[in-house]
C-alpha cells in the first residue's frame, strides 16, 4: 500500500547523531522534516534539519557511526522536479538557497509570517535557533536577529498561528530542558549499563510565544500571555480552536510531565487548563511521555479531538472532545492500547489514506532507551513504523503488516510530515529517521472513493489562512470538517492544503470555509478528484 521512494528519487537524507559515547540527551531524539513549495512552482519541497557533533573539539571521524556520504553537513534543502519534469524527483538546492545552517538541529516549522505569498522556515536547534525569510526568487535570507526570535537552549518544536486575530502569524516555541553538553549527567539502565537520561534528570524549560508586530519584527510576549504559570518538558505543538470559542488555543505534549493546553481568553493571554480539560495525563491519573500531539476529528462529530504519542509501555493516548474542550482517554475502546503499548513514538498524524472519509492515524517509532532484544547491536533502539485504519465504530486497526514492505523495516524513526508528494490526490509521508536514512512513504493503497484538495487564499498577512476551518457537504453523508494547518507532529511541518477523502459521496460537493477571523464563506458544485483554490470573496456568504 505505501512504497518508500526516497532511494530512486534522489531524496538522499541521514540524521547524523554525532554519537561518541558521552550520550547526550539530544542525540536520542533526532529531528523532524518539514514539507512546503518553497519556490512556488505547485509541487512539496522537502527540508530536513541535521545534527552534528556534540563534544567540544569533535570532530565527525570521532562519531561511533560516521557521517553521511553525501548531503552533509549542515541542514538540507530538497526541491521537488515533479513541475515541471512530470516526474518525481529531488535535487538538493541547500546552497543556492542559502539555508544550511551547522548546529545541532532539531524541528522545522514553515509559515508565510510577513504575507509575500512566499512561505518562510523557522528551524529550531539545540543551541541557536534560525528564522529564514522566503525571498520568493529561489532563496533565503537569516532574519534571525531581525526578528528577535532566538533562543540558544534545547528546542523542539513550534508552530505559527494568529493567536490575538489581529491578521498576522505569531509563533508559538517549545523548549524541552536545560540539558547542556558541560552538564551532561551519566545515565544507567536496570542492567547498570550506560543510556540515554529520562529527561526529568533536568529541569524543563518554558516555552515561549512571540507576538508578530509587522516590521517590527517579534516581540516575546510570553509572560504577558500568561505562560508563566507552568512549564513541562515539551515536544510537541499543535494550534487550534478546541473549546469552539472562536479564539485558536494551543495544546503541548510534554515528556513525562503533564500536557499542558492554553485556552485562549481573547484578549491576549491564555489561561492553563490541562488538568481540568483532561489533557494534561491519562485515564489512570499518571503523566505521560508526549511527543506528537495531532489534532483532528477522528470520529466525525464536528469538533477536534487529540492523539498524543507516548513511549512504550505507555500507549499511545486518545482524547476524546465533547465540543466544548473537555477530554475523555478513548484510548481502550478505540482499540489503540494493545498495538500501541510495545512502542515509543515521536511523530504522527492524521490522514484519510484510503479515502474512506475517516482519519486515519500513522506513527513513526523508535525507542529512546535501549530495546533488550536489541541489547549488543550497534543501535538498540529500532522499532517498526505503524498504520492504523479507522473502522468508523469509534475503533482503528492496525494494518501495518498490510501496508508494504517499508512497515516491516525496523529503525528509529523521529520526524513524520504528511503531504501530497506528487500531486495524485492521496497523501504521502516523509519519516525522518535518527541513524538511518529518511523515507519517503508514497500512498498507493487502493482508494474507497474520490478525493478534493482545497488551497486557501486570503487577502492580508496570513495569506495560507493557517488555522481556517474547512466543511465539505457530501449528498446524504455527514459533513466532514478539516483545519488548515502544519503542527502537530513531533518537529515537523505538514502541507498546508486540506485534503478530503470523499467515501461514497457521488455528484458535486459543496465546502464552507470558517476564516481565521470568523466570517463564513460557501461555495456550490464543486467536482471532485481535483485540487481547488478558494480565494476569500469569490463565495457566497456562509453564516455557520
Amino acid at each position: 500500500m505505501f512504497r518508500d521512494v526516497a532511494a530512486e528519487t534522489g531524496l538522499d537524507f541521514e540524521y547524523f547523531l554525532g554519537a561518541d559515547g558521552e550520550y547526550y540527551l539530544a542525540e536520542i531524539n533526532g529531528g523532524g522534516v518539514a514539507l512546503f513549495d518553497y519556490d512556488g512552482d505547485g509541487d512539496l519541497d522537502v527540508y530536513f534539519p541535521q545534527g552534528q557533533m556534540l563534544t567540544p573539539g569533535a570532530k565527525p571521524g570521532d562519531s561511533i557511526f560516521p557521517p553521511p556520504k553525501s548531503h552533509w553537513p549542515g541542514n538540507r534543502l530538497f526541491r521537488n522536479e515533479l513541475r515541471p519534469e512530470g516526474r518525481l524527483r529531488f535535487t538538493d538546492v541547500t546552497d543556492q538557497a542559502g539555508v544550511g545552517h551547522q548546529g545541532y538541529c532539531v524541528g522545522a516549522t514553515v509559515g508565510d509570517y510577513d504575507g509575500d505569498g512566499a512561505p518562510d522556515l523557522y528551524v529550531t536547534c539545540f543551541g541557536p535557533n534560525v528564522l529564514y525569510h522566503n525571498n520568493g526568487d529561489g532563496t533565503f535570507t537569516d532574519v534571525t536577529a531581525w526578528a528577535g526570535v532566538n533562543d540558544s537552549r534545547y528546542s523542539t518544536g513550534a508552530t505559527f498561528f494568529d493567536y490575538d486575530k489581529d491578521g498576522d502569524l505569531d509563533l508559538y516555541l517549545l523548549n524541552y530542558v536545560d540539558f547542556t553538553v558541560q552538564g551532561n549527567k551519566p545515565c544507567y539502565d536496570a542492567t547498570g549499563a550506560r543510556d540515554y537520561c529520562s529527561p526529568i534528570v533536568y529541569n524543563p524549560l518554558p516555552d515561549r510565544l512571540f507576538r508578530n508586530d509587522g516590521p517590527a519584527g517579534f516581540t516575546d510576549v510570553s509572560r504577558q500571555a500568561g505562560l508563566g504559570a507552568a512549564v513541562g518538558n515539551g515536544l510537541g505543538v499543535a494550534a487550534a480552536d478546541l473549546n469552539g470559542d472562536a479564539w485558536i488555543d494551543v495544546v503541548v505534549a510534554n515528556d513525562q510531565t503533564p500536557n499542558l493546553f492554553w485556552v485562549n481568553q481573547g484578549d491576549g493571554t491564555f489561561d492553563e487548563e490541562g488538568l481540568v480539560s483532561g489533557l494534561a495525563y491519562n485515564a489512570n491519573g499518571q503523566p505521560e511521555s508526549s511527543m506528537s500531539i495531532p489534532v483532528g476529528d477522528f470520529d466525525g462529530d464536528g469538533d477536534e479531538d487529540v492523539f498524543a504519542t507516548n513511549i512504550a509501555e505507555e500507549t499511545s493516548t486518545l482524547y476524546a472532545n465533547d465540543g466544548a474542550g473537555v477530554f475523555q482517554d478513548v484510548t481502550e475502546v478505540a482499540g489503540l492500547a494493545a498495538s500501541t503499548y510495545a512502542m515509543s513514538t515521536y511523530g504522527s498524524g492524521w490522514f484519510d489514506y484510503d479515502h474512506d472519509g475517516r482519519l486515519d492515524l500513522f506513527n513513526a517509532n523508535g525507542a529512546m532507551t535501549i530495546v533488550e532484544s536489541q541489547r549488543g547491536t550497534p543501535f538498540p533502539f529500532l522499532q517498526p513504523n505503524q498504520l492504523f485504519w479507522n473502522t468508523g465504530q469509534m475503533r482503528f486497526e492496525d494494518v501495518s503488516e498490510k501496508a508494504g514492505p517499508a512497515f516491516l523495516l525496523e529503525e528509529a524513526s523521529r520526524g513524520a510530515a504528511f503531504g501530497d508528494i506528487d500531486n495524485d490526490g492521496d497523501l504521502d509521508i516523509v519519516v525522518s529517521t535518527a541513524n538511518g536514512p529518511a523515507r519517503l512513504y508514497l500512498n498507493e493503497a487502493p482508494k474507497k472513493g474520490s478525493w478534493l484538495l482545497v488551497t486557501l487564499r486570503e487577502p492580508g498577512k496570513n495569506l495560507e489562512a493557517v488555522g481556517a476551518r474547512v466543511v465539505l457537504f457530501r449528498q446524504g453523508q455527514p459533513p466532514l470538517w478539516r483545519r488548515a494547518r502544519r503542527d502537530g507532529s513531533y518537529a515537523s511541518s505538514h502541507d498546508i492544503r486540506v485534503h478530503f477523502g470523499l467515501g461514497v459521496a457521488t455528484g458535486p460537493l459543496r465546502i464552507g470555509v470558517i476564516w481565521p477571523d470568523g466570517a463564513g464563506e460557501m461555495w456550490e458544485d464543486v467536482q471532485p478528484d481535483r485540487q481547488v483554490v478558494l480565494r476569500r470573496g469569490t463565495g457566497s456568504r456562509w453564516k455557520p
